[in-house]
């Protein structure tokens, strides 16, 4: 302090310590006209003296008073330095910037008045300094004193000012301290960052966009401040960066896309909307660059394809189709398993648009990469079977293409065969529900007789008699009934006259043995009713029309006569065929037709008019054992009826011994009854031409 006193008057130190600003002021005038002369005299050693003085005895003095006097005399000494200040700096500026974090709002306003002073002296020579000027200003923009916010502004625009016109200022040694600050949630600095982005892009020589990846997602927080202000000023910095991005060659999308795929997840809606646009021009711009990152994007895709809002429904969708047209090869680093794990997991999603998208992914891998799909087969096999439960039939129209893309090899479809039947054995809802569209879907893709032989080859061994029953009787009327199997039908016409309709017969038969309605086509004592009902749709438009012939086909009206006999006469059905009968030629007619069959017994009569009709029964007839035939069914049946008497008595059994729910109750409640079944098979499978 000794070493002072020579320098500097005692009065001029006293004064920089008062409580008046004005005293201050004019003892910092003093101490500007001290340093100015010990320049010109290049008294180096005493310019250090009165620095260290103004730094160690009033910078960091626990007096408020003195550490105001000792920033503004550092601000004096730096202006009395003029082109010498640089030299000095690194004395200097460090206590000023320490003045930042006082706590008396006072000393924090005279630190920035101080540094402004400083560095519109020193310019870009303060620049080493960037970093911690830049943080103690960052941390000033958020004082809750209004004059000390004020004076940080001034501060900061001018250090812009000098970093702008600098070549000294180091974009790489900025950008950390840039990446750190970005996720502080303070208004104020929100806005002070967003504001030093937009200035440090608009420097030609300064490459921001190369640092993006950096400060991107921070960005992309701000989209969802409260302040409308912030906001727009984020979207305005996001929006003029992907504008440089679509004009230069060099850009790191793979890291960007890892923060627009978490973004796209938020729950602020303007976020999700900027973050989906960003994913679409990226993968307009460079899809190829992104192949090793298609899962992530497409798990960020999938969901917004459902989203509420509709200009992000709309840009999902497609930046889906732009990704999914892309013909992505593993050797480029795309990532099947991956992708396979997204289209996968968003299969249950509770959106049907995401979840139809998901399918479309899986039918594209099939398509493009199968044998590496099919390695994947036990991952998601389980899923898909699942998959066909789904309430909305879109999906499982979608599920059963998935499902023929991965059936089109013999074992993959016996697989699929075998899967469908234990799903139906274990799910009842499933087979009265699904089972039609199920059944009639896969015949349109796998080919009708090839479904068909294959279900008849695993239900002939079935062991549960009951279940196989029901199933048998699903099957037969989805074969009777719809659209989709007209040709079958054909080739089964034409099974006595034909190789291919008996081979098809003959497959078909063993398992048909499960039911006597599906051997005959309809069951005449629990379904004769149906039948009836189904003579008159178009699917027998040609039985009807053989009506028509009775000298050809006379055994055809005895059978008609017979089921008429069958029919309780208030039933709908009876008064259905017989308007039908009465619509053919007189009785007296049809009475010379059938002459012959006036003795012997009802099969005699039926062969006799075979036989007088010179019906030909082609040359296949002697080829089908019927003999035989009727044995294997003989002996399916007594199958069933023994399993009848045995749940019988396992039922009286039960109910003898416990007041609980008869297990024939419960089988009939986790079981639905044949007849609902086929109720419900018919209302789903539909009657069409035949």
């Amino acid at each position: 302090m000794s070493d002072a006193l020579s320098v500097i008057p005692t009065s001029v130190l006293r004064n920089l310590a008062d409580k008046l600003y004005e005293k201050r002021k004019n003892a910092a005038l003093e101490i500007e006209n001290i340093v100015k002369q010990l320049v010109q005299t290049a008294e180096h050693e005493k310019i250090l003296t009165v620095i260290n003085v103004l730094v160690t005895e009033f910078t960091y003095s626990p007096h408020a008073n003195h550490r105001k006097g000792g920033l503004i005399g550092l601000a004096a000494a730096t202006v009395a330095l003029a082109s010498d200040a640089a030299q000095h700096l690194e004395l200097i500026v460090p206590p000023v910037l320490n003045s930042f974090l006082d706590q008396d709002s006072r000393v924090r306003y005279y630190a920035c008045e101080a540094l402004y002073n400083i560095a519109k002296v020193v310019r870009g020579d303060f620049i080493v300094y960037f970093n911690q000027i830049f943080d103690a200003l960052c941390k000033l923009s958020a004082d809750s004193d209004a004059t000390v916010q004020s004076a940080t502004h001034l501060l900061d625009r001018l250090v812009k000012d000098i970093v702008t016109e600098s070549d000294q200022f180091s974009i790489e040694e900025f950008i950390p301290l840039l990446r750190e600050r970005m996720h502080i949630l303070s208004p104020y600095v929100r806005q002070f960052l967003v504001g030093w982005i937009t200035v440090l892009d608009s420097v030609p020589d300064i490459d921001m966009l190369g640092f993006l990846p950096d400060f991107l997602d921070g960005l992309f927080n701000m989209l969802s401040d409260s302040s409308h202000e912030i906001r727009q000023q984020a979207d305005s910095a996001l929006s003029e960066f992907l504008q440089e991005i679509k004009s230069s060659p060099n850009v790191d999308y793979g890291r960007m896309a890892e923060i627009l795929v978490q973004r796209a997840s938020s729950s602020d809606e303007f976020t999700r909307l900027t973050a989906i646009t960003w994913i679409n021009e990226f993968v307009k711009l460079a899809g190829d660059q992104l192949v090793p990152h298609y899962a992530y994007i497409l798990g960020a895709i999938l969901p917004c394809i459902s989203d509420k809002e509709e200009k992000i429904r709309v840009v999902a969708r497609e930046t889906n189709e732009e990704l999914r047209a892309i013909n992505a090869d593993p050797a480029e680093g795309f990532d099947i398993e991956a992708v396979l794990s997204i289209a996968m997991r968003q299969l249950t999603s509770e959106w049907e648009a995401t979840r139809l998208e998901a399918l479309h992914w899986l039918a594209t891998l099939l398509a493009r990469h199968r044998s590496e799909v099919i390695t994947y087969l036990d991952d998601i096999f389980d899923s898909l079977l699942k998959a066909l439960s789904d309430p909305s039939d879109e999906v499982v129209l979608l599920v059963l293409k998935v499902h023929a893309g991965i059936a089109k090899d013999v074992q993959h479809f016996r697989h699929l065969i075998a899967f469908l039947i234990h799903s139906f054995h274990s799910d009842h809802m499933l087979l009265e529900k699904r089972g039609a569209l199920i059944v009639r879907r896969l015949c349109v893709l796998l080919g009708a007789e090839r479904v068909y032989r294959e279900f008849s080859t695993n239900l002939e061994s079935e062991n549960d008699l009951e279940f196989a029953s029901i199933m048998i009787q699903a099957l037969n009327l989805i074969l009777l009934t719809s659209s989709e199997l007209a040709n079958l039908r054909e080739l089964l016409k034409q099974s006595l006259n034909n190789p291919s309709g008996k081979d098809l017969f003959l497959s078909l038969y063993s398992s048909w043995c499960h039911s006597p309605m599906a051997i005959i086509s309809l069951c005449l004592l629990a379904q004769l009713d149906k039948l009836i009902r189904l003579l008159e749709t178009p699917v027998f438009t040609y039985l009807r029309l053989q009506l028509l012939y009775p000298d050809k086909y006379p055994w055809l009206i005895t059978v008609l006569y017979g089921l008429l006999l069958l029919l309780p006469q208030q039933s709908v059905a009876f008064k259905m065929l017989k308007t039908r009968l009465k619509s053919m030629r007189s009785h007296d007619i049809m009475a010379d037709q059938v002459a012959c069959t006036s003795s012997g017994s009802p099969h005699s009569r039926i062969v006799q008019i075979t036989d007088g009709g010179n019906y030909n029964m082609g040359g296949m007839h002697d080829s089908i054992d019927f003999v035989s035939k009727l044995q294997q069914f003989q002996r399916m049946q007594y199958l069933h009826r023994k399993h009848s008497e045995s749940q019988q008595s396992l039922h009286s059994s039960s109910a003898a011994n416990s007041s609980q729910i008869p297990i024939s109750e419960e089988r009939q409640r986790s079981n639905p009854a044949p007849e609902r079944v086929a109720r419900s098979l018919s209302r789903s499978s539909g009657h069409s031409p035949g």
